[in-house]
């Protein structure tokens, strides 16, 4: 998502367990953080592990090797991607 010019906030608003909530606020104390900033920081970490988690893939060297192999000596097309690749798209219809 790109940001604007002009960035805008919103709000989340959560229902969480009173032991949850002093959790969270005993944290952000010893950080010297809002319960908000801690919230927010958190949330944004674990969002772009997520992220990076779908997006970055590390492989050990014998996988690699493979890896580009497969990529370098595709399989022949199959009937169906023969016949896919032969339609007009709708876009030019």
């Amino acid at each position: 998502m790109a940001a604007t010019s002009r960035e805008t906030k919103g709000s989340i608003n959560l229902r969480i367990e009173a032991g949850t909530r002093q959790l969270i606020d005993d944290a952000a104390a010893i950080l010297g953080k809002t319960r908000t900033e801690f919230m927010v920081e958190s949330a944004r970490r674990q969002a772009v592990d997520v992220l990076l988690d779908r997006r970055l893939y590390a492989l050990e060297p014998a996988g690699h090797d493979a890896f580009l192999h497969a990529l370098d000596q595709p399989p022949p097309p199959g009937p169906k991607l023969t016949a896919l690749m032969r339609r007009v798209p709708v876009w030019r219809r």
